[in-house]
C-alpha cells in the first residue's frame, strides 16, 4: 500500500524524470564511468525538489445526505411524540409544528432549496434534534413536579410558548425558501426577456 502510494507520488515522478535525464546524459557519453552516481544523484535531486504531497481533503456528508439522516431522526421524534400525553392546546401547536417540519423535510422543492442553504439545514436539525424534544421532555418532567407542588405557573403555558416560537422559526425558514424560489423564477424570466430582446 505504502509502496504503491510512493510510486504514484510527486516525488517519485519528479525523481524518475530527472533520472531519465541522467540516463540520456549517459547515452550521450557525458556521464562516463560514473553514470550510476549521476542517475541516482539526479533522481534524488528531483525527489527532493518535488513539491510535497497534499493531504486529501476530508469527505463530509453533503447537505442532501444530512437531510436524509435528519428525516430518520424526525421519524424517531414523531414516534416519541406519539407516546407523550399533552394538553389539547399544546397538542394542537405541536401538530401544526410537526406538519410544517414534515413539509420542509419532505423530498421535493423545499429539500432542493435546503440543500443549498446550510443555515436552513442547521435550523431544521436544531429543531428536530434538540428544541422540540427538549421542550416536550421538560414539560413532562415539570408537570410531574407541579403535581407535587401546586400553585406555580402552569408548565403548559411555557410549552405552548416554546412551540409557538419554534413554529414561527420554521415559518420564517419556509418563507425564506419561498422567496428564494420566487427570485429564481424572476431571474429566469428576466433572462428569457433579455434573450428575446437580443435575438
Amino acid at each position: 500500500m505504502a509502496i504503491s502510494r510512493y510510486l504514484e507520488s510527486r516525488k517519485n515522478i519528479a525523481g524518475s524524470a530527472c533520472g531519465l535525464v541522467g540516463v540520456a546524459l549517459t547515452l550521450a557519453g557525458v556521464a562516463g564511468p560514473y553514470w550510476p552516481v549521476v542517475v541516482a544523484g539526479l533522481y534524488g535531486a528531483g525527489a527532493l525538489v518535488a513539491p510535497p504531497e497534499r493531504p486529501a481533503l476530508p469527505e463530509f456528508p453533503d447537505a442532501s445526505a444530512q437531510l436524509d439522516a435528519l428525516r430518520g431522526d424526525f421519524e424517531k421524534l414523531c414516534g416519541y411524540l406519539a407516546e407523550v400525553e399533552l394538553p389539547p392546546a399544546a397538542a394542537g401547536r405541536l401538530t401544526e409544528l410537526t406538519e410544517l417540519l414534515t413539509a420542509l423535510l419532505d423530498p421535493g422543492w423545499a429539500t432542493e432549496l435546503l440543500a443549498q442553504d446550510p443555515e436552513g439545514v442547521h435550523t431544521l436539525s436544531r429543531a428536530v434534534r434538540q428544541d422540540v424534544p427538549e421542550a416536550v421532555d421538560t414539560f413532562v418532567r415539570t408537570r410531574w413536579w407541579t403535581r407535587l407542588a401546586p400553585g406555580q405557573e402552569a408548565p403548559e403555558r411555557h410549552l405552548e410558548r416554546q412551540l409557538t416560537l419554534l413554529q414561527e422559526e420554521a415559518e420564517r425558514l419556509a418563507g425564506a425558501l419561498r422567496e428564494t424560489e420566487a427570485r429564481r423564477q424572476e431571474s429566469h424570466t428576466r433572462y428569457l426577456e433579455d434573450r428575446g430582446r437580443a435575438g
